[in-house]
């Protein structure tokens, strides 16, 4: 058994640590949200009054936060994980941030004697739920093969992709990856329509080609269906598109479909869509050819 500090306990977050706890691990968790703090002692973890309490005595902490300034504050403040973790323990941020913050938090944290490893996640609430996210694991190798039986209690897919803040350029990759499946989803969705054909027909056997994607086959019925209850929102998907498109500036390197799909997505949320799923997408679609 391990003990987790667990830092986050949101759509994703929460059934992590559920699943920590089904698996005989103590986790003592901490969230902003009261009742998600009950939700995690409902399933039988422990419910802490701050951080410092969560990591306090914890051997692994595992972060899973919306943003940087989110994971910086938590990990780097006063009251936070580098000031109240014991030495030796493992920090492991599974949010999705910049790779430079990444790198800053594990050098801190090598000062302070605690093992750092940047794990983001992709597979949205349902993979969180049915513990089947894929994990892109940045770090030394040792740490990598300590955390893993607690990454494989979570993932179906757990990798470990190189030095720190790989695992966060790997995940920006992923997010680029997805905005622009989405968005020629969308466009796809639009043309057949237009055309008199039916979507869903028409998915149907795109799903069964060479254009078929996870995306096809989890989403293209509620994207016919403008169901867009979301799973991941495209509030974050803008905040990751944002990474992506650092990245590749950091890089020296032009991703001129990345920027495009970027403004599409950024279209998405000033039209006030960010709470929807990132499947929106074809909202924004949609008012571009005046069909919406």
């Amino acid at each position: 058994m391990t003990t987790v500090g667990f830092i986050g306990l949101g759509i994703m977050g929460g059934p992590m640590a559920a699943h920590l706890v089904g698996a005989g691990h103590e986790v003592i968790g901490f969230d902003v949200v009261p009742e998600s703090l009950a939700t995690l002692a409902e399933a039988g973890g422990k419910a802490a009054a701050n951080v410092a309490e969560a990591v306090s005595s914890a051997d692994v902490v595992i972060t899973m936060l919306p943003d940087h300034p989110h994971v910086e504050s938590v990990v780097l403040g006063d009251d936070g994980v580098l000031r109240n973790a014991k030495d030796g323990t493992l920090l492991i941020d599974m949010s999705t941030i910049r790779p430079e913050s990444s790198l800053a938090i594990a050098q801190a944290a090598k000062a302070k004697g605690i093992r750092v490893l940047d794990a983001p996640v992709s597979g949205g609430e349902a993979g969180a739920k049915n513990a089947a996210l894929s994990i892109m694991a940045g770090g030394d190798a040792a740490d990598f093969a300590a955390a893993k039986p607690l990454f494989d209690v979570l993932g179906k897919t757990v990798v470990h992709v190189g030095p720190h803040g790989a695992g966060q350029v790997v995940k920006a990759a992923n997010q680029l990856v997805v905005g622009g499946t989405y968005a020629l989803v969308a466009e796809a969705i639009v043309l057949l329509e237009a055309s008199g054909v039916d979507a869903k027909t028409g998915l149907d056997v795109l799903a069964g080609g060479l254009a078929a994607s996870r995306i096809l086959d989890l989403k293209r019925e509620t994207m016919v269906a403008r169901q867009f209850q979301p799973g991941f929102r495209i509030d974050l998907h803008h905040k990751d598109m944002g990474i992506a498109v650092a990245a590749a500036r950091q890089a020296d390197v032009s991703l001129p479909v990345t920027g495009l799909v970027a403004q599409l997505v950024a279209a998405a949320r000033a039209m006030g869509h960010g709470s929807l799923d990132h499947s929106a997408l074809l909202k924004v679609t949609e008012q571009l050819s005046s069909r919406g």
